[in-house]
């Protein structure tokens, strides 16, 4: 006589996740700015698009403001890790603030290609999000030359003024599989368009959205643990989908799953953007052991090394050269 053994609830917790090199370099330096300097420290801006962070550093004497022109004058004020335009430099000097740009190097690159291209005189198609932070910075660095395509669907209202001269930028979180849709189309339009020097979509991004990519076929139900505003979290939803997860929902805490999610879910993957917290991950582990999911298994399909040396107002002085 055989006895079928009932199929054990298992999680797929991949890596890597959470915190990428750029996130992780932006945090700490509000955090060494506050001991260097004492609260309040002013930023422009979220520091990284997660609620948990935010909250945390406002506890700590952190003031976030939209707008340099909010910062009292003479203060010091601390540029997030999506980058900020020329003119928020300018601003910032005009008002003598003192300032710490977090901007991720990688978003810095983006920026640098865009005044490159520009000083070529080229058009510069830029695949992102409107209204994305990241964007607004990038955009400025030449926005006689920049273009902003948000999507597929919007590769319609292109125009340039010369298809030998044309190179497509990216916001570095967002879609591979989208990006490259969008590159395809632009494409089309535009035989002779230039790819960028280098992959400007972010290391962190693609490898965060190839572990869900490899675990989504395996789960019924796949939590990315993120913010709604984390570009990079809110791809991950639709990257699990895409690759046939069963379900994807985005949670900023354990406490925001519905455990109705559960029902018929023998495999629970779950993840985190960029900008997110380990402790944040673990809650979600745990809450699920509650509910019989005990067994976890990592699945990993990359290892990350990658660090970024603080601002240079930061670094020890022994650094500084």
């Amino acid at each position: 006589m055989t006895t079928t053994a009932e199929p054990t609830k298992r999680v797929l917790l991949a890596e890597p996740r959470g915190y990428c090199a750029g996130v992780d370099r932006a945090i700490e330096t509000v955090e060494k700015a506050l001991e260097k300097h004492g609260a309040p420290v002013y930023v422009r801006k979220e520091i990284v698009h997660n609620r948990h962070v935010v909250e945390t550093l406002t506890e700590k004497g952190v003031v976030f403001v939209d707008e340099t022109d909010e910062v009292p004058e003479g203060q010091l004020v601390v540029f997030s890790a999506h980058g900020v335009s020329p003119a928020v430099h300018e601003t910032a000097a005009s008002r003598n603030l003192r300032t710490i740009d977090a901007t991720c190097p990688l978003v810095t690159k983006v920026h640098q290609e865009a005044k490159r291209f520009a000083r070529d005189d080229f058009d510069i198609l830029l695949i992102g999000h409107e209204g994305h932070e990241e964007v607004e910075g990038t955009a400025g660095e030449a926005p006689e030359h920049i273009q902003l395509v948000d999507g597929p669907e919007s590769v319609g209202g292109v125009t340039v003024r010369d298809e030998s001269k044309v190179i497509w930028l990216s916001q570095t979180t967002l879609s591979v599989d989208e990006t490259m849709e969008t590159v395809s189309k632009l494409r089309e339009r535009f035989p002779l368009l230039q790819d960028p020097p280098s992959d400007d979509i972010c290391y962190a991004t693609q490898n965060r959205q190839v572990a869900v990519k490899a675990m989504a076929p395996h789960c019924d139900l796949l939590i990315v643990v993120g913010s709604t505003n984390s570009s990079n979290s809110v791809r991950l939803v639709e990257v699990a989908l895409q690759a046939g997860a069963r379900a994807s929902y985005l949670v900023d805490y354990a406490r925001d799953i519905d455990t109705s999610w559960f029902e018929g879910a023998q495999t629970v993957g779950v993840t985190s953007g960029a900008s997110v917290p380990e402790v944040l991950v673990r809650g979600v582990v745990d809450l699920l052991a509650e509910h019989g999911y005990g067994s976890v298994e990592t699945v990993t399909t990359a290892n990350e090394t990658l660090t970024f040396a603080l601002p240079r107002e930061l670094r020890p002085a022994r650094d500084a050269g």
